[in-house]
This record gives structure tokens, C-alpha cells and sequence, in this order.
């Protein structure tokens, strides 16, 4: 029917196309003064350093290493904030300014994070996870800390001399007389618990059992289960006797334990870089998984546990 000098508001009310205009832009005005007003009363950021960590024993020690020594070598004051769930929590805290630095593993980077196929070689692995958090994240993958920690199969050590039990190869033999016990995050990753199953040929016994991380040893020992997904540097393994077996077709990726550091981060402190390169090559596997039984199997503070290593280190 053609067009109209009028424009409806609401119901009843006509606008001429001057007062339209001029509407509109009142309206924008109120919106952008409104956000404006928002950013004004959200809580500024901290002027320190916060570093982060996942919510299992190892994360945190690794978490308070970092912390304890940036300040000890900088001087400055540096918040924690850990238990942060699983990696893809850990990350957006990451992104998004939360947290400034978090130690993450090269292989998690890789597949879980980045979305990556699978790679076999430490190094190769290291760069593309370097170039793709840079490129993506402006985020500073920094030296390794010295050590892997790759997921492992782990049984009591009973089983594993009555079975004889040494790879998962092995494994593959008695799989379905055995009750898995998992993580959350192993059941689901691209690196995980499928593609194992598949690469050995593993079919267990039933479902398997999804808990805790903290949960898992527990039930391995109370015969819940007869074997879990664990870690390779979990304290418990050497605590109770547990053997863990090993990856003979080289299944999972490198896992090698790297502090995430975000550019802004470096840029408005360039001191913790300084300290994050110190600790490059300075924790190897045993001495991580004798801090992690110092924790859970001894009871020690983590803050504690570090201090002493430090002390040890010279650090």
C-alpha cells in the first residue's frame, strides 16, 4: 500500500520520521550509558598476579610452585584460585582474565583445548601447541617444568604378579574379567578412554565406573574395581603398591607439564617471565609424584610440601 510519514511506538502513538530518529538515538544513548554504568560497578581488576589450578593434588601443588616462586623472586603478591575444575574451566579463566598463569599439560593442550590430532613427538607437539594458544589466545606457552604425566592404567600390585601384568597389552588378555573405575574427563576426551579401547583391543567387564579423580584409588584398594585410569606421577601408586602399566603401543600423546602465561600478564609484570623461565627442567617425574604422596598419603600442607622443595632445589 506504499509508505507513511508515521511510524507506531506502541500502541496508539505515531512518531513522524525527524521524532523517529530522534527515538533512536535517545535510545542508544540510554543503552550505552546503562553498560557504561554496569563496567563502573563491576569489581576492578586486582593489581597482582593470580595464578590458577585444577581441582586435583597435583594441579595445586603445581599452582602454589608457581605462586611461591614469582613472589619470592619478584616480590610480588600473588593470589591463588584453584580447584577450578576440569581443563576447559581452567582455560576459559585462562581467555578470559581471571587468572593469569596455570600449568597445563602439552597433550590436554593438544587434543582437549585445541582440538588437534593426536601427535606422538614431544617436540612437535610443544610447537603447535605454542603457535596455536599465541595465535588464538594471546597466551605464552613457557618452558617445561621438566616432567610428563601421562595418563595411565593402573592395578593393584597383587593382581598385576598373579595376572602378569606389565602393558596394556597384556591387559588386553583378562579386559573383560576386570571393573574399570574412570574419570570424568577420560571417558569423553579424543585421547581417552574409546581410543585406548580400541588401539588394544580392551573390552572390561560392564560399565565402567565414573568418579572423582580423588575417588579412584580408593575404590582400586576397596576392590570396587580392578583397574583405573589414573595419572602416571599419582602419589598413591607408590603409596599403596599399585602398578601402573605401560602404554607398549605409544597410544597417548606427550603429556609434558607447561605454566600457560597470558601476554597482557607478561607485558604489565615482564619479572614473571623471568621467574616462570627459572623454573624450566626443575621438577622431574619422581619428585612430582613424591610431592603428590607427600600430600595425599602423608597429609602434609600443600604450601608446605613446596617450600621444602624449593628449599631442596635452591629455588
Amino acid at each position: 500500500m506504499g509508505g507513511t510519514l508515521a511510524a507506531r511506538t506502541g500502541p496508539g502513538v505515531s512518531v513522524r520520521p525527524a521524532a523517529k530518529c530522534k527515538f533512536r538515538i535517545m535510545c542508544l544513548v540510554s543503552i550505552l550509558c546503562s553498560l557504561m554504568l554496569l563496567e563502573a560497578c563491576s569489581p576492578p581488576r586486582p593489581d597482582h598476579p593470580v595464578i590458577g589450578a585444577k581441582n586435583f593434588t597435583e594441579q595445586v601443588i603445581l599452582g602454589e610452585l608457581l605462586a611461591q616462586h614469582i613472589e619470592a623472586t619478584t616480590g610480588l603478591h600473588v593470589e591463588r584460585r584453584f580447584y577450578l575444575a576440569g581443563s576447559y574451566i581452567a582455560h576459559q579463566a585462562l581467555i578470559s582474565g581471571r587468572i593469569d598463569a596455570y600449568v597445563e599439560y602439552t597433550g590436554t593442550a593438544l587434543t582437549g583445548i585445541l582440538k588437534q590430532p593426536l601427535q606422538r613427538d614431544a617436540a612437535r607437539t610443544r610447537e603447535i601447541v605454542a603457535r596455536l594458544y599465541r595465535e588464538k589466545y594471546d597466551v605464552v606457552v613457557t618452558a617445561p617444568l621438566g616432567f610428563e604425566n601421562t595418563f595411565a592404567m593402573v592395578v593393584r600390585g597383587d593382581d598385576a604378579q598373579r595376572l602378569g601384568l606389565r602393558t596394556l597389552s597384556d591387559a588386553a588378555r583378562v579386559a573383560p574379567t576386570m571393573r574399570l573405575g574412570v574419570g570424568y574427563e577420560f571417558q569423553e576426551r579424543p585421547d581417552g578412554l574409546k581410543g585406548m579401547s580400541e588401539v588394544y583391543g580392551l573390552h572390561f567387564a560392564g560399565v565402567p565406573r565414573v568418579m572423582d579423580l580423588g575417588l579412584l584409588y580408593r575404590a582400586l584398594n576397596a576392590k570396587q574395581v580392578d583397574i583405573v585410569a589414573g595419572n602416571s606421577t599419582d602419589g598413591p601408586i607408590r603409596a599403596y603398591g599399585l602398578v601402573a602399566l605401560e602404554d607398549d603401543q605409544h597410544y597417548f600423546p606427550p603429556y609434558e607439564a607447561v605454566p600457560l602465561v597470558r601476554e597482557a600478564t607478561l607485558a604489565h609484570w615482564p619479572q614473571i617471565r623471568t621467574a616462570l623461565a627459572e623454573m624450566g627442567g626443575k621438577v622431574s617425574a619422581e619428585e612430582m609424584r613424591s610431592m603428590n604422596n607427600s600430600v595425599d598419603g602423608e597429609h602434609l600442607d600443600p604450601a608446605d610440601v613446596v617450600r621444602a622443595f624449593r628449599l631442596r632445589k635452591g629455588l
